[in-house]
Parts: structure tokens; C-alpha cells; sequence
């Protein structure tokens, strides 16, 4: 038995699979891209440390800057920003972002593109060090701020970037998924792509804001992919409950009509979705302007569903192996 699905008048013949009865969780096995490949140019990781910041004092962290092997100085590349840098970028680890961006990039899926990766920051000799959600949960400006005034200008003054924000992402997991939402919201003339994953919506101080202001404010111009897990935290709970408040906010854009993508997978709160999604999710942030702004919603190849306010042939999401 097969499912037929059809997208903008080109049908689909999915496989049969049987619905699991358990909640068992489940891993995806990662696709080439995430896998370095016989024969294709490495790019070039530049570690940089920081530790005067304005925005976020007493902190010391970490930032690497990726040049891919086609990088010209004399063409302005894309920047996609990392938060929780050393985890994204770490070639063992689930995401492997680099790997990631060198196998697109050569297969010119997507533009010549800079990766930076940014680790949240540490309170040295402070009792509780870690910087992360304070930075990463808030519903302010200062992440972005810090971003645009004292991380970003030092890769701007060594490498040419691109100005225009249709070629700047900026992409993060768990808190770091609502921190990138929340940089791209409040600084939409900066970053127009956005990739979250597993947001933790419900740490923000003071609640989830995004699904009331989405359906009063003006639109802003972002094209933002997410990523949710049936049995994330709390799922089957009537509070804090991270899948309801994803949903709460993809349901926001739709109504909105905002050019989004949801992807729904069967696992938990786990790394590996946003490791797996990684490759297909730059190649559908960093496709051409859709033609439709209709909504559509499509049963996806993780068992999962996706919704996407462009009907997209192209926009395919990663199959389990």
C-alpha cells in the first residue's frame, strides 16, 4: 500500500509504513550531506575568542568562522549564524554543520556561504557559569545586538560578507531555536532566514509571546523553517509543554501567512532531528522566492507532518535510514 501525495500538480508515491502503537522514541541516520565525501574540497575553520563584551559583561566565549572552499574574497558570501557554536560545528557530533555547508555548497544547493558559530557565554569564577538561557531565552534585543555589535563586525572586517538580509540566516536548537526566532522577529532588516529546532518557547521569561504578536503585528519579511518532536518535553502534559507551544506559533505564521515550514518528527527532545533536517532545511531557506503564499499542509517523510505557506515541490525533508 502506497500514499500518493500531490505538490503544485506533481504527485508522489510514498511507502507504506505502519503507525508505531508504542511512544518508543526513535533516531534518524544522517544522509550524505552530513558526511564528508570522497573527492570534495574542505573549507577552512578560524577559531576567535571573545571576552569584552558590552552586551552580556563578564562573559568569555568561543566563535568560529567556516570559509567554505569557494570562497572569493572578491564575491560577497551569505552568512548563516550558529548559536551554540562548538556543538553545531563538532564534525562527530549530530549536526556537523560545517561538513554540512562544504557538501551544499560544492553541489551548489546553496550560495557560497560563511558559517559562523557562536557559543553562548561564561561567567568566569561565577557559582553558576553558564550565560545560555539568559541570553538565549529572553525576549529582547540583546542577543541580536551582540550579535550585530561585537561578533559579527569582526567577521565582516576580515571577510567578505554580503549586506543584504536576504543572505544572512541565523539558526539554533532548543533555546537557542527561539532565541534565532527571536533575533530574526526584532531584527528582520538583519536576518530574513531562520532555523529552529525543538524551541523552548515555553522558558521564555514571562511566557511564549510569539503567538499573540505574530497575529497582531506586521508581517516581517523572514522565511523561517521549524522543527518540532511529537514526545518533546512535556508532550503529554497540560503545562510547559514544548510540542503545544511550537505548534501554537507554527498555527501563528500560517494564519499570518508567513513563507514557514514545519517539520514534525516522531523523537523527542533530541539533537539528532536538527542534525538530520539540517541539509534539506538550508536548501529550503535558501531557495528562490516561492511563487505561492497559499498554505498548505503535507504529510512529511518522517512520520511526521509539515506545514508550509509555499507549496514547494523542491522542499523535501530528511528520510529515516
Amino acid at each position: 500500500m502506497t500514499t500518493a501525495r500531490s505538490v503544485t500538480g506533481v504527485t508522489e508515491k510514498v511507502p507504506f509504513r505502519p503507525l508505531a502503537v508504542d511512544q518508543s522514541d526513535v533516531r534518524y541516520l544522517h544522509g550524505p550531506d552530513s558526511r564528508r565525501q570522497p573527492g570534495r574540497p574542505i573549507g577552512q575553520t578560524i577559531e576567535f575568542g571573545w571576552d569584552d563584551s558590552k552586551i552580556y559583561p563578564g562573559t568569555s566565549r568561543k566563535f568560529w568562522v567556516h570559509l567554505p572552499a569557494r570562497y572569493d574574497p572578491s564575491r560577497p558570501a551569505s552568512l548563516v549564524v550558529f548559536l551554540d557554536g562548538q556543538w553545531y560545528l563538532d564534525p562527530t557530533g549530530e549536526v556537523r554543520g560545517a561538513i554540512v555547508l562544504d557538501n551544499l555548497i560544492h553541489r551548489g544547493d546553496i550560495p557560497v556561504t560563511v558559517g559562523l558559530f557562536v557559543d553562548p557565554g561564561i561567567l568566569v569564577d561565577a557559582e553558576h557559569p553558564k550565560n545560555r538561557n539568559v541570553e538565549y531565552d529572553a525576549f529582547d534585543d540583546r542577543l541580536a545586538t551582540f550579535l550585530l555589535t561585537e561578533i559579527i563586525p569582526q567577521v565582516t572586517t576580515r571577510y567578505s560578507i554580503a549586506e543584504d538580509p536576504d543572505r544572512w540566516a541565523i539558526c539554533g536548537g532548543s533555546s537557542g531555536g527561539n532565541a534565532a526566532f527571536t533575533a530574526a522577529w526584532l531584527r528582520p532588516d538583519k536576518f530574513r532566514r531562520v532555523l529552529c529546532c525543538l524551541s523552548s518557547f515555553v522558558q521564555m521569561p514571562g511566557g511564549n509571546p510569539y503567538p499573540e504578536i505574530i497575529a497582531t503585528e506586521a508581517r516581517r519579511p523572514l522565511r523561517i523553517f521549524m522543527q518540532a518532536g511529537h514526545r518533546d518535553l512535556h508532550w503529554n502534559e497540560p503545562h510547559r509543554n514544548w510540542l503545544s507551544q511550537n505548534l501554537r506559533v507554527a498555527a501563528a505564521l500560517a494564519e499570518a501567512g508567513y513563507d514557514f515550514r514545519l517539520v514534525l518528527g516522531d523523537g523527542g527532545h533530541s539533537p539528532n532531528h536538527c542534525g538530520v533536517l539540517l541539509p534539506d532545511a538550508l536548501r529550503w531557506l535558501w531557495r528562490p522566492q516561492a511563487r505561492s503564499r497559499v498554505c498548505s499542509g503535507d504529510v512529511d517523510r518522517t512520520s511526521g507532518v509539515t506545514a508550509s505557506s509555499s507549496a514547494d515541490p523542491a522542499a523535501k525533508t530528511a528520510a529515516p535510514r
